[in-house]
């Protein structure tokens, strides 16, 4: 899965596909060096972002979601969004897939728009917001703790009608964890791997992997984030969303081999 982020503050590309045209020419070079899937985000997500209404989030995305549909009408293209509104323009105007950052805990509408559209749906564990995450990285044992509220999200979403086929997990690196908890869920992902859904993890240039690095920059990360992608293909991860979609690609191409 391919980030393109239309937003002016995603922690390491911000600024930088906020035109359609730029959007576009991410999601051509992201398909031609490996992507299956690109993951659409005009709402920066990242610990201490601030919200934007419904209306900026609808006026970023809308215009590069049309172009690159029409530039690549094959292509599956995900929406990041936890807004229901925005999910449903997004899966009118040609999204295949809706990945909630919340699970569908932030905006309760967003189950009724996902079972009535059929499409599939990236459940993501988080808790509380942007800005307050970091205050409940507290955890009995965060494999199993994850792994419980994954599932009662889940079990939110098929009392509201999505169906089980339509859901995949996302553990949620970063998200409300420190770096010691991120690491505990990357050395146990056959937890999660071996159960009912389909995986999807998000490592690519995360705080987790600056911290063990001792590296600031986002864009300097790309060691580690191959390091933990080696770990999702030995775990039999099912998807994984990065930056640096042609390194990742070759990187999972050898590991494959080796597992």
């Amino acid at each position: 899965m391919g980030v393109i982020n239309i937003t002016p503050d995603s922690f390491s590309d911000g600024g930088l596909y906020l035109d359609p045209d730029d959007a576009c020419k991410r999601a051509s070079l992201c398909l031609e060096k490996g992507a299956s899937v690109l993951d659409l985000g005009a709402q920066s997500t990242r610990p201490g972002a601030n919200y934007v209404d419904v209306k900026t989030e609808l006026k970023r995305l809308l215009p590069s979601l049309k172009v690159i549909r029409e530039n690549f009408p094959d292509a599956i293209i995900s929406v990041d969004t936890f807004n229901s509104i925005v999910a449903e323009k997004a899966l009118e105007v040609g999204a295949n897939w809706i990945n909630d950052i919340s699970g569908g805990r932030m905006d309760k509408n967003m189950y009724d728009v996902i079972s009535g559209s059929n499409c599939p749906f990236v459940i993501t564990h988080s808790r509380g917001d942007s800005r307050t995450m970091n205050n409940y990285a507290r955890y009995n044992d965060v494999v199993f703790d994850v792994y419980q509220e994954l599932l009662e999200l889940t079990q939110n979403a098929l009392d509201k009608g999505v169906n089980s086929n339509q859901i995949i997990w996302d553990p949620g690196l970063g998200f409300a964890k420190n770096n010691d908890d991120n690491i505990k869920l990357v050395k146990n992902l056959d937890y999660f791997t071996n159960k009912k859904f389909p995986i999807l993890l998000g490592p690519s240039r995360k705080k987790f992997i600056g911290y063990f690095l001792k590296e600031d920059d986002p864009n300097k990360r790309l060691i580690g984030t191959a390091a933990v992608v080696c770990k999702c293909v030995q775990a039999k991860v099912d998807i994984v969303r990065v930056h640096d979609v042609n390194e990742i690609s070759r990187v999972i191409n050898i590991s494959e081999q080796i597992w």
